[in-house]
């Protein structure tokens, strides 16, 4: 994010707002004094909206004390694959994490401003947020994108996160006008979420291991992209894998390359044998 430059008082102090205690929210502290940096601030014209790159698609998978969220790493620009390893998976904080879908810039954009905002409040009030309590804060954050929404330069992440008070990870999906919709067991979205979300009705199970969980998120992640043309599959040849993050009481954990390659490898030789994943029992 742009770095604020209001000049500092006569006195050489920081100006009067910095100074007088008022919201433990910093987007609205943000927008009442430099309104021109939040993302919802940039106008959208002509076809920039085709041109910007897009990311998706992202996956979220509960299990018994935790939760696991995935991304593919690519990014498109209308029929153009604009990146191939770009990260959607994101720390909010110790024990949260956002995936990001849609505009790929916007949603970097929101997912630091995100992350200032839950470190500003800790630092304000002296604790951290509920877990619900940080669903919301995103939620009006998305709201106050909407204008570009409209114009195509939507933004649509998927949060989850560790509920110490239940021990249980939770999922929560948003729509453009800043709906939050709190879901069960998993969820998907991006243009690849609806095959993700069908993959996932297969196989998922409600006493999976952390490692299982992440492997049932590679596994949705590799049939979206066996019929979604924006959702890139595991590159092999590059070593370029999806990004899994692990969030239980421990904290947030990232899979490092190591753990993806052997995972990946794992699911993309059962695909070998079997090319539309595992068999899900009738009953």
């Amino acid at each position: 994010m742009t770095a604020v430059t209001r000049p500092l008082s006569s006195a050489g102090r920081l100006p009067e707002p910095f100074l007088t205690s008022g919201t433990s929210s910093f987007t609205e502290f943000l927008a009442g004094y430099a309104p021109e940096l939040m993302p919802s601030s940039a106008r959208a014209t002509g076809s920039v909206a085709l041109e910007a790159p897009h990311g998706t698609t992202i996956v979220a998978v509960t299990f018994p004390g935790g939760v696991a969220v995935a991304g593919d790493r690519r990014a498109t620009m209308g029929n153009v694959i604009a990146q191939r390893d770009i990260e959607k998976v994101h720390a909010a904080d110790d024990y949260s994490v956002v995936g990001i879908a849609g505009t790929a810039g916007l949603a970097l954009e929101l997912v630091r401003l995100f992350q200032v905002e839950l470190e500003h409040y800790e630092k304000i009030e002296g604790t951290v947020l509920s877990i619900e309590g940080k669903a919301n804060r995103l939620a009006a954050m998305i709201r106050s994108n909407l204008g570009l929404a409209m114009q195509g330069l939507a933004v649509v992440p998927l949060f989850a996160g560790y509920d110490p008070e239940t021990g249980d990870g939770k999922i929560y999906s948003y729509d453009v006008t800043g709906g939050r919709y709190k879901e069960q067991d998993f969820h998907a979205v991006g243009s690849g979420g609806m095959f993700a979300r069908g993959a996932l009705r297969k196989f998922y199970r409600d006493d999976f291991t952390a490692e299982e969980a992440a492997t049932a998120c590679i596994q949705s992640l590799y049939d979206a992209a066996d019929d979604d043309s924006a959702t890139g599959g595991p590159d092999l040849m590059r070593g370029i894998y999806p990004v899994v993050a692990i969030v239980t009481a421990d904290g947030h954990r990232t899979l490092d390359d190591d753990e993806m390659s052997e995972l990946v490898h794992r699911v993309v030789d059962a695909r070998n044998t079997r090319p539309d994943g595992p068999e899900a029992p009738l009953l």
